[in-house]
């Protein structure tokens, strides 16, 4: 089996989120896909295979099977582009549980893409919505309780500003214990319109470096906040990600760049 592994949300090698990518001609055991993505000991190891017009696909973290996931389906469409030769401007990828994914492929690369062209995700949006605040992510971030939201998959915490999302120094096993996927901090950007951060020690990652999913759950918020649809995200981790991204009705759009690391060959 052939095995790539995808630098996603930056066009430069060692940033941006990376993803382990597996192309089949058929779904392999669903252990065996775990332990494959055990071995992998990255935040998403995405395998597809052919349907129809387009590829079935799903995502592993190191100990369970995500819902949604969109740096790894970013990096699987940037495989089929410059990898295995896939010629239509648009991929159509069919999701257990998130129903159909599109990624356009955008112009030939240009200046500063780092040799990569843009890449633009097509996801459902996940408005997040009030709740009644939890004390365990609070402590688990070491800030004091505030409002708390939630959205399909995790619990949202808006602070004041970027210095104070990339000040937070959370007690993991304390956020481990917080119900759903995990806890997404954000705040006003300095030089975007708004940053992040995303934990996720119920899910094997304590932190993730870029992470597509929480933006259809951000870009929601901050559109009806800023008052416009078409916003500029930065994720703050140590590898940093950036995303152009759009709310479209009840779609969010992200676009970003992909880099290949490395290609092999799996052994079993």
């Amino acid at each position: 089996m052939q095995i790539y592994q995808v630098d996603a949300f930056t066009h430069e090698l060692f940033h941006g989120n990376p993803a382990a990518i597996v192309p089949l001609q058929e779904w392999l055991p669903e252990d065996l896909m775990q332990q494959i993505a055990m071995e992998n000991n990255l935040a998403e190891t995405a395998y597809f295979v052919p349907q129809g017009d387009g590829f079935l696909i799903r995502w592993f973290t190191p100990t369970v099977e995500v819902a949604l996931c969109g740096h790894a389906t970013l990096a699987a469409a940037h495989v089929l582009y410059e990898q295995l030769g896939y010629k239509k401007d648009v991929i159509r990828f069919y999701s257990l549980k998130s129903g159909i994914l599109e990624v356009t492929k955008g112009a030939a690369p240009g200046n500063g893409s780092g040799g990569s062209r843009t890449l633009t995700l097509n996801f459902p949006a996940g408005a997040p919505e009030p709740v009644e605040p939890l004390p365990l992510i609070f402590e688990g971030l070491g800030i004091p309780a505030q409002d708390l939201f939630k959205g399909p998959f995790d619990y949202m915490v808006v602070l004041q500003n970027e210095a104070q999302v990339k000040a937070l120094t959370p007690d993991f096993r304390k956020l481990a214990g917080a119900p759903g996927r995990g806890v997404v901090v954000t705040a006003p950007g300095d030089g975007s319109d708004f940053v992040s951060r995303c934990f996720f020690p119920q899910s094997g990652i304590d932190e993730d470096p870029v992470t597509g999913s929480a933006h259809t759950m951000t870009v929601p918020y901050w559109a009806k906040r800023l008052g416009k649809n078409r916003l500029s995200a930065v994720q703050v981790s140590a590898r940093r990600g950036e995303l152009d991204c759009e709310l479209q009705g009840d779609r969010v759009l992200m676009s970003g760049y992909a880099k290949t690391f490395l290609k092999g060959e799996i052994l079993l």
